[in-house]
């Protein structure tokens, strides 16, 4: 049965319980954010972290914050040198780990994000959705979700966005529970991960189906 417009853990339960779990791992893993950003200072440089404006929930936008991954290397002219090579070694790993995302959590106790969601994407994207993309936008986006679970990068976009709306019509506690210990077996056997500069650096453009 379909979920999606409510449900008690939906309405009552969910962000309550993201609010609390988060700030409790940000206490719990607080020497763990000192360490990596005392690494990201030294080897990527200021500032630790990186914001950027995505669409949350109802497609309002906010900031999110991330540990940088990349350096800011420039050319002669004063742009910035492809991402393959401001993408350091060190860079890669914190994206393969998803240390990166620890700031997320607190976009989360904000009420920004939710622990589980839809992943939120680039603000420039917004006009490319379809009907049925935009509905990925019903709930709070997630420090993970069903689409990171099945397959992180090496899904394509249209595979992503489905996977999204499939979680949009059937939250459930039970549900987030199941992707909660799928993304993190992902992380740990670094399943799903595509550091192949032709595919991450590939952006949306829109896809042929429209609804």
């Amino acid at each position: 049965m379909k979920n999606s417009k409510g449900g008690i853990y939906r309405r009552f339960i969910k962000r309550p319980m993201d609010f609390i779990l988060s700030l409790v791992a940000i206490i719990v893993l607080s020497p763990l954010f000192l360490v990596v950003a005392i690494l990201v200072k030294t080897k990527l440089g200021s500032p630790v972290l990186f914001k950027q404006e995505r669409p949350g929930l109802n497609e309002k936008i906010f900031p999110m914050y991330k540990f940088r991954t990349m350096t800011d290397e420039r050319d002669e002219n004063g742009e910035f040198l492809p991402n393959e090579i401001r993408h350091t070694k060190f860079g890669k790993f914190l994206r393969s780990t998803s240390l990166d995302e620890l700031p997320e959590l607190f976009n989360i106790v904000i009420g920004d994000m939710s622990i589980i969601g839809p992943r939120p994407l680039l603000v420039e994207y917004l006009p490319l959705y379809n009907f049925h993309q935009k509905r990925r936008h019903e709930v709070r986006p997630g420090l993970s979700g069903l689409a990171q679970a099945k397959g992180r990068n090496s899904l394509s976009w249209e595979e992503k966005f489905d996977f999204d709306v499939e979680y949009v019509e059937n939250v459930s506690f039970t549900n987030d529970i199941k992707i909660i210990l799928l993304t993190v077996k992902k992380v740990f056997v670094r399943e799903g991960i595509n550091f192949n500069s032709d595919i991450k650096d590939t952006k949306f453009k829109g896809s042929k189906k429209t609804s």
